[in-house]
């Protein structure tokens, strides 16, 4: 009885190793209108009984802004096997041309809408802007589900600089595309979190109005795209995490000396690589740690859009990748 003792002692002092979730990968059947790329959908939230997916709403290309909204109903039907549809609706963004109108005439250039998450019936966006732009944006809008709109408030204009390498200039194409609520507040990751300094998330009060100046969280140095972010509750989160291999973006590649690096390297060419990522809120920093790596054939796709449902995720792409259009998965724990 005391070896079986001491054995206890000794693997109770042993490190404990986090299992990698597990899931199995279902597509959903869309309808024609939301399965167009031309949508390119750029973040995902979900509301009540619905999974709304944002498009990012190029104004400057003559896009309408949109949110839709999918019927959780409809896709739990789908993935029971009972229907082959998908029930949505559309909400037009009303009011945002004039906020375009606002970050243009700063010399702000307005890219397109990339997070959306929601409080209550007030849905945050966040404003990607041209690369030699110093800010990104937040912008806040009323959704209705009568009228079927989301009416911008065209006062709230929250400004996010933009970090910066140690030279001066800016991540290309990169933006805060991960936004979440969190206790009553905002936290919104940006595009890039490899600096050699300091890695920061911004966090802003629901009550944040343009010239407020946000709460910086220092995050661990992590390498690639961080896309979309979801809270899970108990200061937990989860995000994407991606690397697309094009030389464009050579500043997302991980040097050889950090071990992540060896997802994207075949020999002396690079691959897309795309994966979950858990990340924890905890003594006034994030940290993350590997969550789920997407199987082979799921590499390709941008994914851009996360959302947390019943212990799976959902999970979309915009117009990049090998289907030609929107591509909606979920991926449901095993």
């Amino acid at each position: 009885m005391k070896y079986l003792l001491l054995i206890a002692l000794l693997l109770a002092q042993l490190p404990v190793c986090a299992q990698k979730a597990s899931f199995t990968i279902r597509t959903i059947s869309l309808p024609p209108e939301i399965a167009d790329k031309n949508n390119q959908f750029s973040g995902l939230f979900l509301r009540g009984k619905e999974l709304l997916l944002l498009s990012e709403s190029r104004l400057q290309d003559r896009a309408e802004a949109k949110v839709y909204g999918i019927s959780l109903g409809s896709l739990d039907d789908q993935l029971a096997g009972r229907s082959t549809t998908a029930a949505f609706k559309k909400y037009r963004i009303q009011g945002l041309d004039r906020i375009k109108a606002r970050i243009d005439s700063a010399c702000q250039l307005y890219e397109g809408l990339e997070g959306l998450t929601m409080i209550g019936n007030d849905a945050y966006f966040t404003i990607e802007t041209a690369t030699q732009s110093a800010y990104c944006y937040v912008v806040k809008g009323l959704l209705s589900e009568e009228s079927a709109t989301i009416t911008m408030d065209t006062n709230y204009l929250a400004p996010l600089a933009k970090p910066a390498l140690t030279n001066g200039t800016h991540i290309h194409n990169a933006g805060f595309e991960a936004a979440t609520g969190y206790n009553q507040s905002l936290l919104f990751l940006f595009e890039y979190n490899y600096f050699t300094h300091d890695n920061v998330a911004f966090q802003l009060p629901t009550a944040a109005v343009r010239n407020d100046i946000p709460h910086y969280v220092p995050v661990q140095r992590l390498p690639f795209r961080i896309t979309d972010l979801v809270y899970e509750g108990k200061n937990r989160f989860t995000a994407i995490n991606y690397f697309y291999k094009g030389d464009e973006d050579s500043v997302y590649r991980a040097p050889g000396t950090d071990p992540n690096a060896r997802f994207i390297q075949n020999g002396s060419s690079y691959h897309n690589y795309c994966r979950l990522i858990s990340l924890r809120y905890r003594r006034d920093k994030i940290t993350w740690k590997p969550l789920f790596e997407l199987p082979r054939e799921y590499m390709t796709y941008n994914w851009e859009g996360l959302a947390a449902y019943r212990g799976g995720y959902f999970l979309i792409n915009d117009k990049y990748g090998p289907s030609g259009q929107s591509t909606l998965l979920y991926l449901q724990r095993k």
